[in-house]
């Protein structure tokens, strides 16, 4: 009954559909493991929703090789840049687009911009410094804006 909606939360953070499902296949590991703490007067999908974001960071951690963290400063310029929405691109093609960043961009990228989590708790999350969350997400959305352009650019040349 929750595949696809845990499904939708791996894929933004899993390389690949395969690690994806890896990550869903242990997060319901978890949720089976732990189901006698869940409370419910509560809501089911929100619990469930933390187990598979808490276990894609646990994955990340696991599979993480002497990422280089940069610490980078940047401009109030940088990180107060509009983004442009651009209406037309298929939830697929975002997450096809996402799963192009490097592990480090996409997991800030979707912890502050889809799961809501602020600098800090990413930070705590990843063992990072403030500013390297901050650096790590507008690259992330530099990166994207070039993927994006890419993928506009081929779309227009293929008759799409």
């Amino acid at each position: 009954m929750f595949y696809a909606y845990g499904l939708s939360i791996t894929l933004r953070y899993a390389n690949s559909r395969d690690e994806g499902v890896e990550i869903l296949n242990d997060a319901f590991m978890k949720v089976f493991d732990n189901i006698r703490s869940y409370d419910t007067n509560r809501p089911f999908k929100p619990w469930f929703r933390r187990i598979v974001v808490n276990t894609a960071i646990n994955h990340y951690h696991k599979n993480k090789k002497q990422r280089d963290w940069p610490e980078v400063t940047l401009s109030e310029n940088n990180l107060k840049e509009q983004e442009n929405i651009i209406s037309g691109i298929t939830y697929r093609e975002m997450i096809e687009m996402v799963q192009q960043l490097t592990p480090a961009y996409r997991t800030v990228f979707n912890l502050y911009v889809i799961d809501g989590y602020t600098h800090q708790e990413i930070a705590n999350r990843l063992d990072i410094a403030v500013g390297t969350s901050k650096s790590n997400l507008a690259r992330a959305k530099q990166n994207l804006r070039v993927i994006l352009e890419k993928n506009l650019t081929e779309h227009r040349y293929d008759g799409r």
